[in-house]
């Protein structure tokens, strides 16, 4: 078959497709306008929905001035670097509204298990889940929050409740980086007051009179050293006296008597029970004054967590607040219209397409053998 007959051919079939609209033309007009108007008479039978809309701003994670001074602290800059890169909170505060916490709050405020008609709990939160919607901007990482409900001012309502009960669960938890530190801070200063109470009474029965341990351990120990060098200053100059004067000489005496005294005195300060040697003063006096360093620390990095919290913890800069909607968002009834005069459209005028095309391979003496020996494996034959 040449060109000029493969052509003719194919204008002879878009001729014979073209009668064949001409022939069902009313059906194509008429089928598309009367589903429409049956689509549109179907929408004023149903419930208008409103849509009520709040915005807001999550809290920014920024370096706070106690994070700078955390991260100067050489061993524990790693906790700084740990919680300085944390993710956009976008997400997180998305999950926190979806979580089961917040949606049974809502539903019990709402009383929207009668509203929905649910027998039970899950399923009231499955229809508030597919009344709301939450979308986070991606370049300003604002929330917004969508809630669909036949009352108008019920939307607006749970739309505003949601920036509620996301206030009262980030106040519960731990979810900004001042919250972790100030969480972090407050249980490592526990910690370090019970160690710090545990070196102090292990200082205290090291030998040494408590009450001078109380008042400065530093001097304590000093003192101690102080007396058991003069006492050793003493018996060596007793000893080189001793090789030009007798022992009843008065130089003698009163050197005796001021070895005595040293003696005495260092009796008295070893005197304390569990007594133990200098060495073992020193390491638990460097134990206490380790916790004690540890705890000065940890008392101001808390306090500056605590500052930081208080200043940027847990505020939601809410944009737009919810109102109530003054006009439905949907039904959309002439979308609905058209939409179904469209598709009622195409689809009748795809069936004409596929009874024309049937017809003509039936027409055809070589097509329908054809079709025969198709129609019969078919049938299994």
């Amino acid at each position: 078959m040449n060109a000029s007959s493969h052509s003719t051919a194919e204008n002879s079939g878009l001729l014979d497709f073209a009668a064949v609209l001409a022939r069902y033309r009313r059906l194509l007009i008429l089928a598309p306008l009367a589903a429409g108007s049956l689509a549109l008479g179907a929408t004023y039978l149903m419930d208008p929905i409103y849509t009520a809309k709040v915005s807001f701003l999550p809290p920014q994670q920024q370096q706070s001035s106690s994070m700078s001074a955390l991260a100067s602290l050489g061993a524990l800059s790693g906790l700084a670097g740990g919680l300085s890169g944390m993710k956009s909170p976008g997400d997180q505060y998305i999950g926190l509204m979806q979580s089961v916490n917040v949606q049974d709050r809502i539903v019990d405020k709402f009383k929207l298990m009668d509203v929905f008609k649910s027998e039970f709990r899950f399923q009231a939160r499955r229809s508030l889940e597919a009344n709301v919607r939450f979308a986070l901007g991606k370049k300003d990482t604002m929330i917004a929050i969508e809630v669909d409900d036949k009352d108008p001012q019920r939307a607006a309502d749970i739309a505003n409740q949601y920036i509620v009960e996301l206030r009262r669960l980030t106040n519960e938890l731990a979810l900004t980086e001042a919250q972790q530190r100030r969480v972090f801070f407050e249980a490592e200063l526990k910690r370090t007051r019970d160690r710090l109470t545990q070196a102090q009474l292990a200082l205290q029965g090291s030998g040494f009179n408590p009450s001078a341990i109380k008042a400065e351990p530093k001097t304590a120990a000093e003192e101690y050293a102080r007396l058991r060098a003069e006492t050793t200053a003493a018996e060596v100059s007793l000893q080189a006296m001793r090789r030009t004067l007798v022992d009843s000489a008065s130089e003698i005496q009163r050197q005796n008597a001021t070895i005595a005294a040293l003696r005495a005195e260092l009796r008295r300060i070893e005197s304390a029970d569990n007594t133990v040697g200098l060495s073992d003063y020193v390491s638990r006096y460097r134990e206490y004054k380790y916790q004690e360093s540890l705890f000065e620390l940890f008392s101001k990095q808390y306090e500056m967590a605590r500052l930081d919290e208080a200043r940027d913890g847990g505020l939601l800069q809410v944009i737009d607040v919810a109102t109530k909607p003054e006009y439905k968002s949907r039904p959309k009834r002439a979308m609905a219209a058209l939409l179904t005069w469209f598709v009622t459209g195409m689809l009748i005028l795809t069936g004409l397409m596929v009874v024309h095309l049937l017809t003509t391979i039936r027409q055809d003496p070589a097509n329908r053998s054809k079709l025969d020996r198709i129609r019969l494996a078919w049938k299994g034959d």
